[in-house]
């Protein structure tokens, strides 16, 4: 079991940056993969990216390479997402989540254990 909490969500413009956290309670944080998706009004919530539990791997949503940064510290159950150059498209409901597949097409289905939500909100 474990239980998810983010933070570091806000309003920006757009070109600035934003660093997502995800804390997590729990023993076992570092035996799950662990994932960001984000939901925009009036759409379904779509991957962005995930790490493996050893954190050796990650992967990202195209429409997020090379601006986001998904990372982990397994001693201080944290995750992070760092989001650079933001673009009003991004904004959106930031979730983390855990248990789930890594790949380069993780599913909100595959992943077991969900926070509450961080709002994004990237201003033009």
């Amino acid at each position: 079991q474990v239980q998810l909490v983010e933070s570091g969500g806000g309003l920006v413009q757009a070109g600035g940056s934003l660093r997502l956290s995800c804390a997590a309670s729990g023993r076992t944080f570092s035996s799950y993969n662990m994932g960001w998706f984000r939901q925009a009004p009036g759409k379904e919530r779509e991957f962005v990216a995930v790490i493996t539990w050893t954190g050796d791997r990650t992967y990202y949503a195209d429409s997020v390479k090379g601006r986001f940064t998904i990372s982990r510290d397994n001693p201080k159950n944290t995750m992070y997402l760092q989001m650079n150059s933001l673009k009003p498209e991004d904004t959106a409901v930031y979730s983390c989540a855990a248990g789930g597949v890594a790949g380069p097409r993780a599913r909100p289905d595959e992943f077991g254990y969900w926070g509450q939500g961080t709002q994004v909100t990237v201003s033009s």
